[in-house]
């Protein structure tokens, strides 16, 4: 049993157990494949789809190409079912040969010639959920496998893991992966699959040992999914809000704008409200079919400013009552002790138009006496001075937010 603190690690043979990459200081931002593209290994037949080095390379060229690359996504992530069903002669993993000809450290070369990084996909189970070799009991070997082929990021899954053994299994993977002395985003699955068995996950233990962290079910393409993610995230949010901080992040999952199951609205208000958490902005779409809209929507930079904030608070909701929620996040400027502050204004209502929503600034905790320079984040050119006795007005549509920045005058 290891104990640790947030000003010092505990030492056994110059080995640092708590995590030391000094990486993820804000929300990793990049391109995740799982969600648009599961475990289809059907190359025969779906040659465009499948899970292969060439869907990885095209990503890489289309994150650049839309200009995802410029407004700040870094991470082409390979997910499950990129491997042969065993490990080699010498108890290492291998990239299934067929749709990865030539291994994944070519892809790596790929993506970091363009500036991009690589990541990767394990399980600190037996096996991976896709049925392939999972890590445990090989995580020195296989963390000496990723950084040899100049992975940048690892997320490690628990399927085939007893839940009561991740507190011990995840550490482990810490300090395999601090040996290699490569800087390697560290993505957790500990309390995701701990919640889902019952347990209380340790979030103080995980926020020292994991870059970010999965805590609830995988999305799916739908409006409902998007909607059961943020009812865990407010239902928890005093315990997630505590956890999170420049290099250790809650990770609500994948971005989905851009495929099927969201409209618009859907996608910005989960865009804008995975913003107000703090939390990783990988997407999981086709980039290579992306409508320009959505394009515009996740590259917009004053949406991507709030998730980027170098002060890394996480937001919380602060107003909940007849399908009208309010979340708030405390962002820089700040002055005296006083934040300025990201507000999303959200309207779970699906029955009429858009809603006209009022607030005292005071009301909402925006106290500064100097006032705020108030302004959308879509008409970032128009602000206007409120003060905490004013009223703030907006218009939101169903399904759909209305997001404010309220910068403190300093």
């Amino acid at each position: 049993m290891f104990l640790f603190s947030t000003l010092a690690f505990c030492f056994s043979t110059s080995v640092i157990y708590g995590l030391d990459n000094g990486l993820a200081r804000t929300p990793p931002m990049g391109w995740l494949s799982w969600e648009r593209f599961v475990c289809n290994i059907n190359c025969a037949d779906d040659p465009e789809n499948c899970i292969s080095e060439k869907l990885y390379m095209q990503m890489a060229d289309r994150i650049v190409d839309l200009g995802l690359k410029d407004a700040g996504y870094e991470y082409v992530n390979i997910d499950d079912c990129w491997m042969e069903k065993a490990r080699d002669n010498s108890s290492r993993l291998t990239p299934d040969p067929t749709r990865f000809p030539n291994g994944i450290k070519a892809i790596a070369d790929y993506v970091h010639a363009k500036g991009l990084k690589l990541g990767i996909y394990t399980d600190c189970g037996t096996k991976t959920c896709g049925g392939y070799p999972g890590s445990y009991e090989h995580y020195d070997t296989d963390a000496e496998t990723f950084a040899e082929w100049g992975i940048d990021m690892l997320k490690v899954d628990g399927c085939y893991a007893d839940p009561k053994e991740m507190d011990t299994l995840y550490p482990q993977i810490t300090t395999a992966l601090n040996k290699t002395g490569r800087p390697i985003v560290f993505s957790c699955s500990w309390p995701a699959y701990q919640v889902d068995s019952g347990m209380q996950p340790n979030y103080a233990a995980i926020a020292e040992h994991c870059n970010l962290w999965r805590n609830f079910n995988d999305i799916e393409d739908s409006w409902q999914s998007v909607l059961s993610i943020i009812d865990f995230y407010a239902t928890h949010q005093n315990d997630l809000v505590a956890a999170a901080g420049p290099g250790h992040w809650n990770d609500p999952d994948m971005i989905i704008a851009g495929n099927f199951g969201l409209s618009y609205d859907e996608a910005k208000a989960q865009f804008c409200l995975w913003a107000i958490m703090a939390s990783p902005l990988l997407l999981s779409n086709d980039l290579r079919n992306i409508k320009p809209e959505f394009t515009e929507l996740l590259t917009n930079k004053e949406i991507i400013a709030v998730n980027q904030d170098p002060l890394g608070m996480m937001g919380k909701r602060v107003y909940n009552n007849s399908g009208i929620e309010i979340w708030k996040r405390p962002i820089s400027p700040e002055s005296n002790a006083q934040y300025s502050y990201a507000l999303v204004f959200f309207n779970r209502r699906t029955l009429g138009g858009p809603v006209s929503v009022t607030m005292q600034l005071s009301s909402l905790g925006l106290n500064n006496e100097s006032c705020y320079s108030v302004y959308d984040v879509f008409n970032s050119s128009q602000h206007e001075k409120f003060c905490p006795p004013n009223n703030v007005t907006v218009k939101v549509n169903p399904s759909g937010v209305t997001m404010l920045i309220a910068k403190i005058f300093v």
